[in-house]
């Protein structure tokens, strides 16, 4: 009975299998030059001044590359402070990338990423990803994080691992979404490392 239905559904051109729907793992944006009318008015220090006013918390986003024509497999990452939590139903969280950036292609091409929350204590790591082309894993202790083996540093107090699951543009920026797969925190950390008008910063309790 079984092999008769199956028979009936390839002639008619039905699956005969159930699996999961086939997406697109990287949705890719359509990239164009700012347009003139939509230059901020304003000046760019003042800009950069006024919104250093407000206090955000620091991150490194790493992903594991399987390498493309220039040969650069291996664990990529940098520092960003742009990173939110979206959604809870889906799970979704998003950070925001410079399209200049030359990590963000090799964090493309992985199609995952793992948000590494820093520490009060952490400023040194911070200060490492974000040098350009540097070797920024150079001693750094990490381990494939459980949901995408993306590098998940040690010591982190907080981390979420993720999928890609939308890049818009945003001006002179990316917005990346990504879908939660594994997430975990400590809770023996003296607070999060903090980024305030310019500097590096911490809760006193």
């Amino acid at each position: 009975m079984a092999a008769t239905a199956v028979r009936y559904l390839r002639s008619v051109g039905a699956p005969t299998a159930a699996g999961p729907e086939r997406l697109d793992p990287l949705p890719r944006p359509s990239l164009r030059a700012v347009a003139e009318d939509e230059r901020l008015p304003l000046d760019r220090g003042e800009f950069r001044r006024v919104l250093g006013h407000f206090a955000s918390g620091v991150t490194v986003v790493t992903a594991h590359d399987p390498g493309g024509t220039d040969g650069s497999a291996g664990p990529a990452g940098f520092a960003c402070q742009s990173f939110s939590s979206l959604s809870l139903d889906p799970p979704l969280v998003t950070f925001m990338v410079a399209r200049t950036s030359t990590t963000w292609p090799r964090i493309a091409r992985a199609g995952a990423f793992c948000v590494n929350i820093l520490g009060a204590d952490q400023g040194a790591l911070c200060r490492a990803f974000a040098v350009s082309g540097a070797d920024k894993f150079a001693g750094v202790a990490h381990s494939p994080a459980p949901g995408t083996g993306s590098p998940l540093l040690d010591s982190v107090p907080a981390w979420v691992d993720c999928r890609i699951q939308a890049v818009h543009t945003g001006g002179d920026h990316l917005i990346v979404v990504g879908r939660v797969e594994a997430l975990g925190a400590t809770a023996d950390r003296e607070g999060p490392l903090l980024f305030h008008r310019g500097v590096f910063g911490h809760f006193s309790s």
